[in-house]
């Protein structure tokens, strides 16, 4: 597994105030994954969704700070993930969500949330893995190149 780092270095004291300013607490892992690589790009970045759905493409983790792909603007434009207990921390190229959860119920675990299924249960909600390790562990190539 190899992460491109493309922002700058994430500080604990930048961390913590993040999570002050959205009232939230990161699970220790992931909190270690954005102190380590504050977002980027994976390597390799195919994900299983489900035996049904398929495969897709981790296309960037988000990070914190001033660049485009920040966790701050992902807040406010998936605020309907955020109310039933999840944050988009990454995505794929056709905009579908991966989410980590934060209610207490999926704290820690991560998602793949299918934007084309929009509805109000956790129909469009697949687990992916218990935590971000899990799932930078379960990511892999595609095999037909």
């Amino acid at each position: 597994m190899n992460i491109e780092m493309i922002h700058k270095k994430l500080s604990m004291e930048d961390l913590e105030a993040f999570e002050q300013s959205h009232h939230i607490v990161f699970p220790e892992k992931y909190r270690s994954f954005l102190l380590k690589y504050n977002g980027g790009y994976p390597n390799p970045s195919i994900y299983k969704i489900s035996d049904d759905v398929g495969e897709s493409v981790l296309n960037i983790f988000y990070g914190i700070g001033g660049m485009y792909d920040n966790l701050e603007k992902k807040f406010d434009i998936f605020d309907e993930i955020l109310d039933v207990g999840f944050i988009p921390i990454a995505d794929d190229p056709s905009g579908n969500q991966i989410c980590l959860g934060v209610s207490e119920e999926y704290h820690g675990q991560i998602f793949h949330w299918s934007h084309d299924e929009e509805n109000d249960d956790l129909e469009n909600m697949y687990f992916l893995a218990n935590d971000i390790d899990e799932f930078l562990n379960n990511l892999y190539e595609d095999s037909e190149e």
